[in-house]
């Protein structure tokens, strides 16, 4: 008889105090298998009643701010234990990043520092009662500054990460953990899209990252601090040489993978024929490859992975099947491409819109301010009312920064 395959290592939720088990699980993408605990809705209502119960004991929590700071030391430099996932250092959580996620360890490097640096220039909050909710999105973890935000001011927080990047998420609250944060006063909370909507309802103050969809059904929910889509965009304007243009604009569009809100998605040419500036751009964008930059002194813009079947095909075709008639991908690489270990990237997109934009009724193309989980960037020629309407509907208007004429 052949004996059955071991379970995939499970990732399980921090609730009650412990790291805790579910009957129900989903499969985390990458290799190795993992597995991740979620919690259901009439789980969590039981743990609000607990807390309601376990708050009334609670001592005062001092030195919140240096906890977070050894806490975010341990998050990027230390060894923490993971609840099923044991003891986890540095170089492991890289390793587990790069396998599940895709993330190369170069950007992994950026984004804890980016955290360390939010954290050094945010003020100290006043804390208060309130049970507060971060859910994250899954494109990058330096919105855990939000989670890191939320436990200076809150009494708790419950953290709802991603399902397609749950390690992060999890790491932080064990590297809290470990730096003396009460366990009462942290969750880590995976849940489906349906019982997300039940965590807000449960919380008192809520801070959530999605999509347009998801924006769209939470907008009017009370005491909510959203996070939607940023559809970053860059005003060109007329005059400025075609190189400063690019050498301006690439890391806007390159940096970070693309995966940033303020990611510039729609470039626009002010009174100008913008074809120069596209080709160009097209032309840096397609110089950059997957893995480390070949040239060891220019910029390292690295590209993530794509660890789901089929999900860099259908990410590049969120771009595919919106251009209209006229428009042009001025990006000549093939758009999904193996690696040398066999990975999955899909190639920085560049799209020439057809035609000049005269009027804010002119801008509602589907590819302006679209957002996708990698380099991309529509190249479009408009008048200053069309440039106006664009960057009234864009939460990152990018200018040069310095005046041309």
């Amino acid at each position: 008889m052949t004996a059955a395959p071991d379970p995939a290592p499970l990732l399980p939720a921090f609730r009650q105090g412990a790291w805790q088990e579910s009957l129900d699980t989903a499969d985390l993408p990458g290799s190795p298998a993992r597995r991740l605990a979620l919690v259901p809705e009439i789980v969590a209502h039981a743990d609000r009643r607990w807390w309601r119960a376990a708050r009334t004991a609670l001592p005062p929590l001092a030195d919140r701010r240096a906890r977070v700071r050894a806490a975010l030391e341990l998050f990027a430099h230390g060894t923490v234990t993971v609840g099923g996932l044991g003891p986890q250092s540095a170089a492991a959580f890289r390793a587990a990043l790069w396998e599940s996620a895709g993330l190369p360890g170069p950007l992994v490097e950026r984004w804890c520092a980016l955290l360390s640096e939010g954290f050094a220039r945010r003020d100290v909050p006043g804390a208060d009662d309130a049970l507060a909710l971060v859910a994250l999105p899954g494109n990058t973890f330096t919105c855990l500054d939000s989670v890191l935000d939320q436990a200076e001011r809150s009494a708790a927080v419950w953290v709802r990460p991603s399902r397609r990047e749950p390690l992060s998420a999890a790491r932080l609250v064990a590297a809290l953990l470990a730096a003396d944060w009460p366990a009462e006063r942290i969750g880590l909370y995976p849940t489906d899209q349906r019982t997300l909507h039940g965590l807000v309802k449960l919380t008192d103050r809520h801070v959530v990252y999605g999509g347009a969809g998801l924006a769209a059904s939470m907008r009017d929910a009370p005491t909510l601090t959203l996070h939607g889509p940023g559809r970053g965009c860059a005003l060109v304007p007329a005059g400025l040489p075609v190189d400063d243009a690019v050498a301006w604009l690439l890391p806007l569009v390159a940096a970070d993978s693309g995966r940033f809100c303020r990611n510039v998605r729609t470039v626009v040419c002010l009174d100008a024929d913008p074809e120069p500036v596209a080709k160009a751009l097209a032309a840096a964008l397609d110089g950059l490859h997957p893995g480390p930059a070949p040239d060891p002194a220019a910029p390292d813009w690295p590209l993530t992975a794509f660890r789901d079947p089929g999900e860099a095909e259908r990410a590049a075709a969120q771009v595919r099947d919106r251009l209209r008639a006229g428009d042009r991908l001025l990006t000549r690489e093939p758009t999904v491409v193996q690696g040398a270990g066999g990975d999955v990237f899909v190639r920085p997109h560049l799209v020439l819109l057809d035609g000049r934009f005269g009027a804010a009724s002119d801008v509602a193309h589907p590819l302006v301010g679209h957002e996708v989980p990698f380099p991309f960037a529509a190249v479009l020629g408009a008048t200053a009312d069309a440039a106006r309407a664009i960057a009234d509907d864009s939460l990152f208007v990018h200018r040069p920064p310095t005046p041309h004429s």
